[in-house]
């Protein structure tokens, strides 16, 4: 029922509980466990591709719904459609975080891949605008790959995301950063590919009329095509779930089961030796008194709101008339320009990121990023005076540029969110544990005195040792 752990740690593991199973598995194997990491790979991207496939055909979608009286009306029912499925993931994600954490990762990984593939492709089939909505809302609301769900790293317990949690748990100490990049970059690939995906397949029979006659299924449903592709790659990882591994603790039996047959060695022992009185825990202060915390949660919902009604107003700006005040682009062309960003964002979040944030901490690089923002939005709308290559490039290097500044936004509010609190367990002196990446440490004033928590994507890698 109960094994002691190999000699020098303090580990116990327990017969029938996965999580136990995957930590023996990861002290006996030093290397890099490649397959569940080309796992959460493949699960993050085709979890990605359909959030910003639309965006492209949005506009499109919405005219051939015939839902708006005017052409001034699309944009209204398109905002509706494209905050359908944030709203549906909003309401859920509390719901499958506490899923994950007493059910298990794997299932709900599986399940919100499972609605991918159902879900896009009905959204792909959809003929009426409440059907749009709906499977959009659906869509989000039982994807629950991104909510929130506790991992233990160390002695460290904290918050992450369903799959942040199992690229963590099914890598070492040392290994745990990289299972934390793999989620990244693939989460930044989904967002390249899925407007290239969007714009290049959306509407076949008019795109590519040699191949995909009008009377065809691609010609009934114009924009079932790049919904398809995606919810067929997504069927693919569905399947691989089942050579994958649980990686949550279940002890609950387990533990007194061990308990009751351990009871007779630690009674006589226990009457040996005088145990001291465990201190009593202080009270804990509420969160929302915490005005860091406060202050960086309500800035990171403010530019949250302000980056996705861009993308939003982007697509629907770019496609719509001159006479509107548009570009004229066709969807294909809205893809390429959303690729190409995306693609700038991969290659800064890789290589200058890093620089950035050193230099000028979360704080100022926030600040910095939100001032530069302002006028490169207020240019867009003199580029309705330009054509030709006058306006591709203005508009590629604004995009572009958009997009790193918002990343940067957006990661340094969520830095700040993580130096605002300290994490359980994480009292005390963090030392280096067999990892060779930097380990920052940042003091933290609370009720109790100074804390160290700590920062950085190598943080999980330490362990918490008493003053």
């Amino acid at each position: 029922m109960e094994e002691a752990a190999p000699a020098g740690t303090n580990k116990v593991y327990y017969d029938g509980c996965p999580g136990c199973a995957m930590d023996r598995r990861k002290e006996s194997r030093a290397g890099v466990p490649y397959k569940e990491l080309l796992f959460v790979a493949a699960a993050t991207f085709a979890s990605a591709l359909p959030i910003t496939s639309l965006f492209p055909f949005l506009y499109f979608m919405i005219r051939d719904l015939r839902v708006a009286e005017r052409e001034e009306d699309i944009g209204f029912y398109a905002g509706f459609l494209g905050a359908a499925y944030m709203i549906g993931r909003g309401v859920a994600s509390v719901f499958w975080g506490v899923v994950a954490d007493r059910v298990g990762r794997k299932p709900v990984i599986a399940f919100s891949v499972l609605s991918v593939v159902v879900f896009n492709t009905l959204f792909g089939l959809s003929a009426k605008y409440w059907m749009a909505i709906a499977t959009r809302f659906l869509l989000g609301a039982l994807n629950g790959f991104l909510a929130p769900a506790k991992v233990r790293a160390c002695t460290i317990q904290y918050n992450t995301y369903s799959i942040e949690a199992y690229s963590i748990e099914v890598c070492r100490p040392e290994q745990q950063a990289l299972g934390i990049s793999v989620v990244s970059t693939a989460w930044g690939m989904g967002v390249i590919i899925g407007p290239a995906i969007g714009g290049y397949l959306a509407q076949p029979a008019k795109q590519y009329p040699h191949l995909f006659h009008e009377k065809s299924v691609f010609g009934r449903f114009p924009y079932l095509l790049p919904c398809l592709c995606i919810s067929f790659f997504a069927a693919l990882v569905v399947i691989s779930c089942a050579w994958l591994p649980e990686t949550l603790h279940k002890h609950r039996g387990l533990e007194r089961a061990a308990a009751e047959v351990a009871e007779g060695t630690t009674a006589a022992a226990a009457a040996q030796e005088s145990t001291p009185e465990p201190e009593p825990e202080p009270p804990k202060s509420s969160l929302l008194r915490n005005r860091p915390l406060m202050s960086s949660i309500v800035t990171y919902c403010v530019f949250s709101l302000h980056d996705t009604a861009y993308v939003e107003i982007f697509s629907l700006w770019t496609v719509s008339g001159r006479d509107h005040g548009g570009l004229s682009f066709a969807s294909k062309d809205v893809g390429q320009v959303l690729t190409v960003a995306g693609a700038s964002l991969l290659v800064y979040q890789i290589f200058a990121y890093r620089w950035v944030n050193k230099i000028l901490g979360p704080v100022n690089s926030t600040r910095v990023s939100s001032a530069l923002s302002i006028p490169i939005i207020a240019a867009y709308p003199f580029m309705t005076r330009l054509s030709g290559i006058r306006l591709g490039v203005p508009l590629y290097v604004a995009a572009m540029l958009k997009s790193v500044l918002a990343i940067t936004r957006v990661t340094g509010t969520s830095l700040l969110q993580n130096n605002a609190v300290v994490p359980t367990g994480a009292e005390g002196r963090c030392e280096r544990d067999s990892y060779d990446g930097d380990v920052s440490v940042q003091g933290v004033r609370s009720g109790r005195g100074r804390h160290l928590v700590l920062v950085g994507t190598e943080a999980p890698a330490c362990r918490v040792l008493s003053r």
